[in-house]
């Protein structure tokens, strides 16, 4: 039978050992709770769809996030679909729709089309004719912190065109929508 010598036995768990394992179950902990909460904060927003003003893409009663962190570092860009309280209203519920018209561009409705600067908007197909022009029949300039939205549905949407909306200031924007979470058949992310 071979002989147990000292510096063969365990070594006691040590008491800064201890301190240590539970100083580092601690921080994970507390890291993981940040980064939950961040998440949350960053992306955890979001609205319900009201009404057809942005079908096909996104439907009445779709349930959207929204990324609320990306127009901290960049400036929204043309075919964003963006989230925003109309004229800042906080009484209001949020408007869901597509950027066309960018800080300091002539806009104008004629004949049907959207005019950007004087040149026809590349993708009025898509948009289809724009029967309604509202306070777009005049040619309007947009200051440095606006910007010109539309719903995809162009016929069945209250947007930049009337007096109600008007052009959406950048303070007014949440953020980015982004994915759409409900209902489960229509879950997707969003083009833009």
């Amino acid at each position: 039978m071979s002989e147990l010598r000292f510096y063969d036995r365990p070594k006691p768990f040590s008491v800064r050992r201890r301190f240590g394992t539970i100083f580092s179950w601690i921080f994970e902990i507390l890291l993981v709770i940040i980064l939950a909460y961040l998440c949350v904060v960053c992306f955890g927003a979001r609205t319900v769809m009201v009404g057809q003003s942005m079908s096909d893409e996104i439907q009445n009663g779709d349930t959207v996030l929204i990324n609320r962190v990306k127009y901290i570092f960049f400036a929204p860009k043309r075919g964003d679909v963006i989230v925003f309280r109309p004229n800042g209203n906080e009484k209001t519920h949020r408007y869901v729709k597509r950027v066309v018209g960018l800080p300091g561009e002539r806009i104008q409705i004629r004949d049907g089309k959207l005019y950007i600067n004087g040149m026809e908007y590349e993708k009025n197909k898509e948009i289809g004719k724009i029967e309604d022009p509202g306070i777009a029949a005049e040619e309007l300039t947009l200051e440095q912190d606006e910007y010109f939205v539309l719903g995809d549905n162009c016929e069945n949407s209250e947007d930049s065109r009337f007096v109600s909306v008007g052009n959406v200031k950048k303070k007014d924007i949440i953020g980015k929508a982004w994915l759409i979470l409900f209902p489960r058949n229509h879950m997707g992310f969003l083009d833009s």
